[in-house]
């Protein structure tokens, strides 16, 4: 069993899914798939105490608190911009010029009104930096969103075919997809141990496994330097004997033996999924068992007869972000369309789904529970009591987290005063309740702090062992592990956890049947080695150490900070050589994610070192707002009308690596996946001349149209909504797709996206390509067809979009 996190939610982030599928891959995207693997109830790390990156629906064109005047005016524009669209108006002082019948006195009166009207309303809702920016354009690519259209498909095609000429000609891709594989297919990586039952499974790819299957075998035999494995489920014979190109998504099992569990199956790697029964016990499919179609879902074991599944049920069961709101009681034998309803959200309930959720301890305590997901950030708590559901008195954002002890765990990302009580508890702690006393009054909640922030710690992520709670914490970007344990007065009792300095937790497992956990430490330059502890006793050895799997030896890495447009400090780790010289000759690749409350701490990814740090680049991880470093406050800085901070400071350690002569414009590339890849975007609107290279994989770059594509609309939290007039104003001038300028010099940017992404879609960089095209501005574009929101559904399809990558990388920041 994994930590069980504080998202218990199957969709992490909006853009990562669970390291399976299509996680990890390569450079920045299986670091950030490392940050955000497996936040829900189940199997691996939960990492990070972020909120679900779900989202409120579409909110009223016309909120409370705008003016009747900025209403009338935002009408006015609207029907202007209608107008727009079906006459072609160019305006300058005491000039107008105007294709339609209208007479010229009507024509400029009609853009002197255009005029006063944008002026009103920007003055009355728009932020100074969005009056200056803002800008919409016809949106002429709204073909494009045929996502598996033959036109579309003939346009993908050929941007496929015209990059690969240039990029699988050069001379260093053949050699780079060689590196890239091997060390993908290593056989040297460290078996990432789960835990079930007492015994131990692993995932594993590689050049005979490509799709990978799933084995175990006992602790004892784990810790030796070769254990004997025995198969489970093999995805590749699977796929071969169905037909089908099958991608694992991991198991949802029955506690506390975790022996029956259903296998999730994706086509490709998409999200959506079938799931079948399976005993792990005979390695079979349970002949007769559950089985679930295709679907985005969520499911959660009752008991081994019954389950509670969240899924699209029909007509008004589904959000109109596309995510199931109703939960349904499934009893095995029944008709799946007989389930008894046993609970329902609404249409706007534009999180990640309704999930439910059943928390087991170690002492047999049973907590059965919905998370109702109202938007990215909100959630109502309920439990399922035998009257119905009860809404728990939490705050909206505020998630139940585990069980121990019989008390249930909760992180609270606002600060919040429970009823009846004066004492305000923090955002950002850990807080536990007595599930007897939660029961019988749901509304009136007495809390107890367990954990509390501080000016530099934050929670990171935690989970439960038998007795005991592991909780991770980061403390000015490092890690600090605690044990944590009820005493008999009801109070916790804390102790420290010695682990590796500078070194941070990639994976972890926990057992639910004793008090053993595994963790994987690693860092940039420092391999993953493997701990396994006992909250018990508190023991924490060293028991693997992978190979290293490139020459990290004339490297070292630094921990700088630079200065954001409003003063804020923002830390940043640059990898390098020793010898490195500070004259600005550097190839430098620098990242960040800022979003979602997702940190971005240093990992070990061979992929970046084989690639890039031995052929002498530089390598700068940005630990800008938006992310989860710094608690809830370094997130919610850069929410809505406020993001452009993230960008200020992206911009900011950018100019602070060439003030200090680290590297140049001229040398300068970044990278970004998925809301990092709106975040490049908007860099490389903003500001063209700081690069030479950009690569944008998985991107939301139509800012404007985002919540009408794929799963958009769970996002309006993070990014807000175009039916709010202050809001839309912002996003469309910092929307990518609508600030590409035909008058402007660009960097020639590399494109990357899958046609099988049911998350963000491949719609935005098909668009965002196909106006760089109409401007004639330079790119490369890449749109494979597997892999969901990834580099590709296997290691091999991996290898070579890394190896695209870094070729791309060469050929723009390398002599």
């Amino acid at each position: 069993m994994g930590f069980t996190g504080v998202n218990p939610n199957p969709y992490p982030d909006p853009l990562m899914e669970e390291c399976p599928v299509p996680h990890p891959q390569s450079h920045t995207h299986a670091r950030e798939c490392r940050l955000m693997h497996n936040r829900g109830p189940g199997t691996g790390l939960h990492k990070l105490p972020g909120p679900d990156p779900a989202g409120a629906g579409n909110t009223p064109l016309f909120r409370d608190g705008h003016s009747v005047s900025v209403r009338y005016c935002a009408l006015v524009l609207r029907v202007i911009a209608d107008a727009i669209s079906q006459t072609r108006v160019r305006v300058w002082p005491g000039v107008c010029i105007l294709n339609n019948s209208l007479t010229r006195a009507a024509v400029c009166l009609l853009a002197r009104l255009m005029t006063i009207a944008a002026v009103v309303a920007g003055m009355a809702a728009i932020p100074a930096r969005a009056q200056q920016l803002g800008s919409e354009q016809p949106d002429n690519y709204i073909w494009l969103g045929d996502i598996h259209g033959e036109k579309p498909m003939a346009w993908v095609k050929e941007e496929n075919a015209r990059t690969a000429a240039v990029i699988e000609n050069e001379s260093h891709f053949a050699p780079l997809q060689a590196e890239a594989l091997k060390v993908l297919e290593s056989p040297d990586r460290l078996p990432d141990p789960e835990f079930r039952n007492g015994v131990v499974y692993n995932t594993w790819q590689d050049a005979e496994h490509v799709r990978g299957i799933v084995r175990r075998t006992t602790l004892k035999d784990y810790l030796t330097a070769d254990p004997r494995w025995e198969t489970v489920l093999d995805y590749d014979a699977l796929s071969k004997a169905e037909n089908e190109s099958w991608v694992g998504h991991g198991f949802t099992c029955l506690q506390p033996d975790e022996e029956l569990c259903l296998a999730q199956l994706s086509a490709g790697g998409e999200d959506a999924s079938i799931l079948r029964e399976m005993d792990l016990k005979t390695g079979k499919f349970v002949e007769g068992g559950f089985v679930l179609p295709r679907g985005k879902q969520t499911v959660a074991w009752v008991d081994k007869d019954t389950l509670l599944v969240s899924r699209d049920w029909g007509t008004g069961t589904m959000s109109e972000a596309g995510y199931p709101i109703t939960v349904r009681q499934w009893k095995r034998g029944q008709p799946l369309q007989s389930a008894k309803e046993v609970f329902r959200g609404d249409v706007t309930d534009n999180g990640y789904g309704n999930n439910p959720r059943v928390f087991i301890d170690g002492q047999g305590h049973r907590a059965v529970t919905v998370q109702r997901n109202l938007s990215t950030f909100a959630h109502e708590n309920y439990l399922l009591l035998p009257g119905g559901a009860r809404k728990l008195g939490l705050p909206l954002k505020a998630r139940l987290s585990g069980l121990l002890s019989g008390q249930l765990l909760v992180t609270l990302d606002e600060d919040w005063t429970p009823e009846g009580q004066t004492n305000k508890i923090s955002q950002g702690s850990v807080v536990s309740l007595d599930l007897g006393a939660v029961e019988k009054d749901p509304a009136r909640l007495k809390p107890v702090v367990v954990f509390a922030p501080t000016a530099q710690e934050f929670e990171e992520f935690y989970g439960t062992t038998k007795n005991h709670m592991i909780l991770a914490t980061l403390d000015h970007v490092q890690q600090r592990v605690y044990v944590y344990t009820m005493g008999s007065e009801g109070n916790w009792a804390r102790k420290a956890i010695s682990v590796p300095a500078n070194l941070t937790i990639g994976s972890g497992t926990l057992s639910h049947t004793d008090d053993r956990f595994f963790m994987g430490m690693e860092g940039f330059l420092t391999p993953p080695s493997l701990w396994l502890g006992d909250a018990g006793d508190g023991s924490f050895d060293l028991v693997k150490s992978q190979k290293a799997q490139f020459d990290a030896s004339g490297d070292v890495v630094e921990q700088l900070e630079a200065t954001s447009k409003d003063g804020t400090k923002i830390p940043y780790f640059v990898v390098h050589r020793k010898d490195m010289r500070y004259d600005g000759s550097n190839p430098t690749l620098l990242t960040a994610y800022g979003g979602f409350q997702v940190p971005y701490t240093p990992s070990y990814d061979p992929v970046d070192g084989k690639l890039w740090l031995e052929h002498g680049g530089v390598y700068v991880v940005a630990n800008i707002r938006g992310g989860g470093e710094f608690g809830p406050a370094w997130h919610e800085a850069g929410l809505k009308t406020h993001r452009q901070r993230i960008y200020d400071d992206f911009y900011a350690v950018a100019r602070d690596l060439v003030t200090r002569q680290i590297t140049s414009s001229r040398r300068l590339g970044i990278v970004g996946a998925s809301n990092g890849g709106l975040l490049m975007g908007v860099e490389f609107t903003q500001h063209p001349e700081m690069w030479n290279a950009v690569v944008i994989q998985l991107p939301l770059l139509d800012m404007l149209g985002y919540e009408h594509l794929s799963a958009g609309a769970s996002w309006v939290d993070e990014y807000g909504s175009v039916s709010v007039p202050e809001e839309r104003a912002f996003l469309a001038s910092i929307s990518p797709y609508n600030q590409l300028k035909p008058d402007v010099h660009y960097p020639e940017p590399l494109i990357f996206t899958t046609t099988k992404d049911d998350r963000v879609g491949p719609v935005h960089a098909r668009k965002f390509a196909a106006r760089l095209e109409e401007f004639h501005k330079p790119f490369l574009y890449d749109e494979i067809i597997e892999g969901g929101h990834g580099e590709g559904a296997d290691k091999k399809q991996e290898a070579r979009t890394d190896a695209e990558y870094y070729t791309y990388l060469m050929m723009k920041l390398m002599n």
